[in-house]
């Protein structure tokens, strides 16, 4: 049996990372330790969780700049076009929520649109890749 040393680093390392630094967050972080707190440690690991299992299912077509590798149809993906930045977004809440730090709402807001037009971005590029594929594919799945 082969180890995927690509998987470790796609996947595995950044899941402990990031399990690590909301466990540090939801523990050390100021403000009271209440119900407040609980509900965005689960939102947040909602968040997080759904990044993670969208970075899996793109496995090597993740990319920071928008390329068209691959179009993926499979998994979340056959449900929505964008997981990461939906799920980025639900992470960004739960934090806030552990924080009870209201000035993060600013990053929220601005992070809102800026994914919206990454978004618009990548489905260009995929759009002109893959053309009418892409086209269906984006008439059944949402954002």
């Amino acid at each position: 049996m082969e180890i995927d040393r690509g998987a470790i680093w796609r996947v595995w390392l950044p899941l402990l990372a990031g399990l690590l630094g909301l466990g540090v967050i939801f523990h050390s972080g100021p403000g009271p330790h209440g119900l407040t707190r609980l509900i965005g440690l689960f939102i947040g690991l909602i968040g997080f969780s759904g990044v993670i299992l969208s970075r899996y299912t793109l496995g090597r077509s993740f990319t920071i700049a928008p390329k068209a590798t691959a179009l993926i149809t499979t998994g979340i993906y056959s449900r929505v076009r964008n997981p990461i930045y939906i799920f980025g977004m639900i992470f960004l809440i739960g934090v806030i929520l552990i924080l009870r730090r209201l000035e993060l709402l600013a990053i929220l807001l601005v992070l809102i649109p800026v994914q919206i037009v990454r978004a618009r971005r990548e489905a260009a590029v995929l759009e002109a890749r893959f053309g009418d594929a892409y086209r269906d594919y984006r008439k059944r799945t949402w954002f």
